[in-house]
């Protein structure tokens, strides 16, 4: 008898650790042993990383293939000379070497006067205007001592300068028709990113007070500084359990339109500013206790060499490694490849959608006019670029897409399809419309070949050879 016993005891401490070995980190998936997955359900990992102030003509617009600059780099059409108005000359597209842009102003106002009813032709006169707003009333922030003697706003880059951004569009997906969901700057993009809006609110925590907002103040006052009511996406993965963080950055504040009191207020993580950081505010992520998924991004590196990636995660940059003017386009370069290189080295690489998208134009010139969906525009085009074992090779992909087309993505991967829909979702708002079922709006799905073999990583130098 006794020694049934143990045979029993040994196999039941073999089953307990067989049972410990195979649990998984708690809001973690583990690739090795979940079951077989078709389609875009082969994604397990979905990576935004957002970086900060680029058209796509600035970046892309002589890229063969592309819906480029006209007249330049064999794109049919005129090449444009926009009206300087301190000069009696145009301004031309011209090959900027440099590493350091200044930009433009580019809060909503800006962005109306650069479309100009779709001549796209005021980027100039806005350079020559000012700077964003946020210099006349804090002069001594980041970027508001760089006053170019002539706008550089008409300057792009190519794979000279950016060789790394060339060789992801190379290897992998670029997307000539991506725009912000918004027709602004920042913190409205980063809105809706993870939620699918950007709202002024007249009653702190009242979803259904709120209304589409373009220009600040954006969300409610409330005794803690400001809160967003409505829902965002973390609401639907939390209920699903489908495990989520946003890794962030030590960092200044770039730009800030109206106060920098509106910016600063309410909470700020590992000092990462609130612009590109919205989520610690919003009702939802606290009231599920969900503020410890807002993390400091050395927290991604282990994750990644852990295996640990969450199934949906966002990455925002510091200034410095933003891109954003006065930031050095090198340093971002520099910056983004290491995320990319940390998921390629990492054993989640096999299952991982990378998104890799710029959050505003930055007041740098391009020649497409956004669409206007339900009487709102879009904002001007931005590059877009996606990194996946399963993304297709060399691929130019046209359709017209919006952040919202992240959104999409997430919810048909890892939701079942369900939307940030206030008649389903189970947690009323009062947004117009729902972002992700606008009839324009591409599938992300597109750019992938789920039946090919998982293709190996491309690992890049974090400082290649500028020629």
């Amino acid at each position: 008898m006794k020694r049934i016993l143990l045979v029993l005891g040994g196999a039941a401490l073999l089953l307990l650790a067989l049972l410990f070995a195979s649990a998984e980190v708690p809001g973690h998936r583990s690739d090795v042993d979940a079951s077989p997955r078709v389609g875009i359900h082969k994604i397990r990992h979905v990576v935004i990383i957002m970086q900060e102030n680029r058209s796509f003509d600035s970046y892309f617009g002589t890229y063969p293939g592309a819906d480029g600059i006209p007249g330049v780099a064999g794109n049919p059409g005129t090449e444009p000379c926009l009206p300087d108005p301190r000069s009696t000359v145009c301004l031309a597209p011209y090959h900027d070497t440099s590493d350091r842009n200044a930009g433009g102003p580019h809060d909503n106002i800006n962005a109306v006067n650069d479309i100009d009813s779709g001549r796209m032709d005021g980027f100039v006169a806005e350079a020559r205007k000012g700077r964003h707003l946020s210099c006349a009333n804090s002069p001594d922030l980041p970027g508001c001592s760089l006053t170019p003697n002539a706008p550089d706003v008409m300057g792009y880059h190519d794979g000279h300068e950016i060789p790394n951004y060339w060789a992801y569009a190379r290897n992998y997906v670029l997307q000539d028709h991506m725009f912000p969901s918004v027709n602004s700057w920042s913190l409205p993009e980063h809105l809706a990113t993870v939620s699918g809006w950007s709202a002024y609110c007249s009653t702190s925590h009242d979803p259904m007070s709120c209304k589409t907002a373009v220009n600040a103040p954006f969300g409610a006052k409330s005794a803690s500084g400001v809160d967003y009511p409505w829902t965002d996406l973390t609401y639907l993965l939390y209920r699903r359990h489908v495990s989520w963080r946003y890794y962030v950055s030590n960092g200044t504040q770039p730009d800030c339109p109206g106060s920098q009191m509106f910016c600063q207020q309410g909470p700020q993580t590992a000092g990462t500013p609130n612009i590109w950081n919205p989520l610690p505010r919003f009702d939802t992520v606290r009231q599920d206790g969900q503020l410890g998924n807002v993390v400091p991004l050395h927290v991604f590196f282990g994750d990644a060499r852990a295996g640990k990636l969450p199934e949906v995660s966002w990455i925002v940059p510091s200034q410095s490694t933003s891109e954003h003017p006065p930031g050095f386009v090198t340093t971002g370069q520099t910056y983004v490849t290491g995320l990319i290189n940390a998921i390629m080295r990492s054993p989640n690489w096999r299952s991982t959608a990378i998104f890799l998208v710029w959050d505003d134009w930055g007041g740098f010139y391009d020649h497409v006019q956004p669409p206007v969906v339900h009487g709102q525009s879009w904002g001007l085009r931005v590059p877009g670029l996606v990194i996946s074992p399963y993304a297709r090779t060399g691929y130019v992909d046209h359709q017209t897409l919006s952040f919202d087309a992240y959104l999409k993505f997430i919810e048909n991967d890892f939701l079942d399809g369900r939307r940030l829909d206030p008649r389903t979702d189970g947690r009323p708002d009062s947004r117009p419309y729902v972002a992700e079922n606008v009839g324009i709006l591409g599938n992300l799905a597109s750019d992938f070949n789920f039946n090919q073999k998982p293709r190996p990583p491309l690992i890049l130098p974090l400082h290649p050879p500028y020629s």
